[in-house]
Parts: C-alpha cells; structure tokens; sequence
C-alpha cells in the first residue's frame, strides 16, 4: 500500500489542515477514503483521517474522433489549455478554477451556465444519465478516475473573456473559493454582507471585503476560525432572512 505525507498547511489552497499521512489510490485499493484532489475546496479539519489521493497515472488528457478523455487528478487549467490551444471549446470556464477535474465533476464545478456537466458523456465507463447533476452538486460517490467528455464547437475567446472578466471581482488571499452555495434566486455574498459579516475578522480568517462568499486566510488562520465564522454566517442569515445557507466547500 503506498502512502505519502502531506502539510496541508502548505497544500491546502488556504493554507489550513494538520500534516498526516495519506493514501494514494488507485483503481484497486480504494476502500471509501475520502479524496480531497487538490484541496481546493476542502477544509481539513485537525484530527481529519481515511484521506486518499488520487495516483499520477490518473493525470493525462488523451483526443480521438471527437472525445477527449481525461484522468480524474487532472488540473482544471490544464485541461483548459489544452483544448485552448487545440480549439477545442466547451472548456472556457475553467481558466479561473482551480483543483482537478475529478473534483469538479464530483461538485458540477462550473461558472454561470458552463458547468463541467454539460459535455460529460461517461464516468468511470458509466453513462452520464446514470449520474444526477444539479447545481454545484451530483450524486456520484465514488472516486472519478476517469471522464469522458464531447467536443461539440470550437474554441470561443470571446466567451473566454466574458468568463475571466466574471472572475475578477474574486479575491486573491489564500481561500476556498465560495464558502456558500447560493440560496436560489439570490446570492451568498449579498446576503453575509447584508448580515454585517463583510470584512468580519476571526483569528487569522476575515470576511473578505471583494467578496462576502469569500473567506480567506490572512495569516496563520485555523480550521477552528473558519468553522466559527460559517456557523456565524448561517445563523444570522436564517435569522435575518429565513435561508438555511448550504455549505459549497467540503469539512472533512
């Protein structure tokens, strides 16, 4: 069985999590650890355990007659490049996201209405329509070692500028991306910012001021002052507005 040590306080993209050991899977030997690909959007907790990470023969991105196939521990901007550079279109989006296209399937990663899901055709050999994607979330419960993807249309730069543009208002202090899925017909940055919690500082984690979706590490912030503030941040939402906020990150 293979193993390898990593710092999540160094790995983690905001920087928080205990240095453990974790298992590297594959195909065979996975037994229900919980994968956390680049932790992008994944909190590690101090006492997190049964972590795995995916195998590096699961990173490689193979086209023939109109399918892109794609391993599951795949960074997003690779793939992105990728299909830049071959013309390939249907993958704009994922200039701007981090993490690994295992990950984003799994969450139905996406921006405005490009979701990863769109050109999925088949997971793991199994058919897209045995999966159920809905906003920011699927069914799928098992590791993503593979995808299988149609190429429908070229390249479209100017949908690629559209889309980096949206991004800009993100910020640039190590986080998680969005804390909160937003509620429908409204937005979760709004709404913390409508409850006072914009620019809100915990330890070493603040609201951020671009954007109250945001919460990022501004030094040597801990997993106990994220988890303080998204508490915070749900109950004052649902008592100020009735909405029970919907984590988008992952708590392990």
């Amino acid at each position: 069985m293979k193993y390898k040590i990593i710092d999540f306080s160094k790995f983690s993209y905001i920087k928080i999590g205990p240095k453990i050991k974790v298992k590297i899977i594959n195909e065979d030997n996975y037994d229900n650890e919980f994968l956390v690909g680049n932790a992008t959007n994944t909190l590690i907790s101090p006492n997190a355990k049964n972590i795995g990470i995916l195998d590096e023969r699961y990173d490689f991105i193979e086209y023939k007659n109109g399918i892109l196939k794609i391993g599951g521990k795949t960074k997003n901007r690779k793939v992105y490049r990728f299909c830049r550079d071959n013309n390939f279109g249907g993958f704009e989006f994922l200039a701007h996201l981090p993490g690994t296209i295992g990950g984003s399937i799994k969450m139905n990663a996406g921006v405005k209405n490009e979701e990863i899901s769109n050109n999925l055709l088949a997971v793991n050999q199994k058919e897209k329509k045995e999966f159920n994607f809905s906003y920011r979330s699927s069914n799928i419960n098992e590791p993503v070692f593979e995808a299988k993807f149609e190429i429908t249309r070229d390249y479209d730069k100017n949908l690629d500028i559209h889309l980096k543009n949206l991004r800009k208002n993100q910020p640039k202090l190590p986080s998680l991306g969005s804390v909160f899925k937003n509620p429908k017909e409204d937005y979760a940055g709004r709404i913390i910012e409508a409850v006072g919690m914009k620019e809100m500082v915990k330890g070493g984690i603040k609201v951020s001021e671009i954007h109250a979706n945001f919460f990022v590490n501004i030094g040597n912030g801990s997993f106990e002052d994220m988890i303080y503030l998204i508490n915070l941040a749900k109950k004052r939402v649902f008592e100020e507005f009735g909405i029970k906020l919907e984590e988008e990150i992952k708590i392990v």
